[in-house]
């Protein structure tokens, strides 16, 4: 099916046959010698007036010599995104349209084994695509166009993506991403078509017998946290006979999980009323009518609802702690480490012997040991002892490029209480 975006003027992805050079300070070819995707715009000494946003530049060091090709960004901090390190091989529709169908390719696997119809297609940078995610939920595609580079290949990603995916029925994009605005393009909130039907309103999909619905106009991200479907198949193994807190739950994935699993009982703790309503649809969409047996939904701010609950002398078998992003930026790492440290220390004085507790970080800028160090400090607030019974992170569909450690974000420990 051809693509109804790819054809409009202005994005058909066509290089110019004369490209401009991007050259470097002395010293600074470092990072992109070990391949790695982005150059600051501190590491540029000299860059040709007038190159057109999105475009591609040849990237060169002091001595003059080619380091590679990438995408011009004059509005970002991050001024260039390489594209290939390949001298021989200047990025053009056909390298765009390869490394779509690679990246579709890899997660062949995953979604032919059948346990999700969901999974993420383009995991920017990691996939050689700087600045592109495609989320496929059930055959309907939601791209984030994040970068420079990426809004000026759109035409030709979109191309690709029909020509590629097995069953592919649409490609949408959402434009409501803050980091559209450091780029210095447009911000739309909404979902909009770029190809093939419109999506419905709710796109049902599943994980194992666990339905879930996903709202693509509104749902965050591109509608659904696709990082964390091994980590909630994981913590559902934990979960038999438990009475479960699942703070944090959005639409209810790991509470779900949990009580498929076997769960005693399940309390989904969220902020927002609009994601627990879809919460209680997915509950019912799985476990069925009679589900509220099973399950309560709490519209609460997590961090007062913890401490009620010790207050009150409550104890739960399980507690699964899946917060937002508490730090954007490697300033905000101490603050965020306060926050992460709150929460593990109120939920590890509410876990009955022998209980466990699942908690995560989506910031990148908090490492995988900074991660620990802050938990095992909770511990050691809390007077308990635990032991780690599983580490998870970001599902295969989330790669990571050696030489983009950036990518690696997402971490989690799934603790029992001794």
């Amino acid at each position: 099916m051809p693509s109804t975006y790819a054809s409009r003027k202005g994005f058909s992805g066509e290089r110019k046959d004369r490209l401009e050079k991007i050259e470097l300070k002395a010293g600074r070819e470092k990072s992109v010698l070990r391949r790695h995707p982005w150059i600051f715009s501190g590491a540029i000494a000299s860059a040709t007036d007038g190159i057109g946003s999105g475009s591609t530049v040849e990237v060169v060091s002091a001595k003059g010599e080619c380091l590679g090709y990438g995408s011009f960004s004059p509005a970002s901090q991050i001024r260039v995104r390489m594209l290939s390190f390949d001298r021989g091989r200047v990025p053009d529709a056909s390298l765009v349209s390869e490394r779509i169908a690679l990246a579709a390719a890899r997660r062949e696997a995953l979604l032919s084994a059948g346990y999700s119809n969901a999974a993420r297609l383009v995991n920017a940078e990691s996939d050689g695509l700087p600045g592109l995610v495609v989320d496929l939920y059930a055959g309907h595609a939601v791209a984030q166009f994040t970068s420079a580079g990426a809004e000026y290949w759109k035409g030709t990603i979109v191309e690709a993506l029909m020509a590629n995916l097995r069953g592919i029925r649409s490609v949408s994009e959402r434009a409501d991403v803050d980091a559209r605005r450091k780029e210095g393009l447009d911000f739309k909130e909404g979902l909009h078509l770029l190809a093939g039907e419109e999506p419905p309103e709710l796109i049902e999909i599943h994980e194992g017998a666990v339905k879930l619905f996903v709202d693509p106009r509104k749902g965050h991200k591109t509608g659904f946290y696709l990082d964390q479907r091994a980590a909630r198949r994981t913590v559902g193994s934990f979960a038999k006979g438990r009475t479960v807190l699942n703070c944090f739950s959005y639409t209810g994935g790991f509470g779900i999980h949990a009580a498929a699993a076997g769960a005693a009982h399940v309390t989904q703790v969220d902020v927002s009323s609009d994601a627990l309503a879809l919460g209680r649809r997915n509950a019912e969409a799985t476990l069925g009518p009679g589900y509220g047996e099973k399950m309560d939904f709490a519209e609460a701010d997590v961090f007062k609802h913890l401490r009620w609950c010790r207050d009150s002398g409550k104890r739960f078998g399980m507690i699964i702690l899946d917060p937002p992003k508490f730090a954007e930026s490697k300033s905000q790492v101490l603050k965020a480490a306060r926050g992460y440290k709150d929460i593990n220390l109120l939920a590890m004085k509410l876990l009955e012997p022998g209980g466990i507790l699942a908690t995560f970080s989506c910031s990148g800028a908090m490492t995988e040991d900074l991660f620990l160090k802050v938990v095992a400090e909770a511990a050691e607030d809390a007077k308990r002892d635990f032991q780690i019974a599983a580490r998870t992170g970001q599902d295969a569909d989330h790669p990571v490029s050696l030489a983009f450690p950036e990518g690696l974000y997402l971490k989690g420990l799934v603790l029992r209480a001794v």
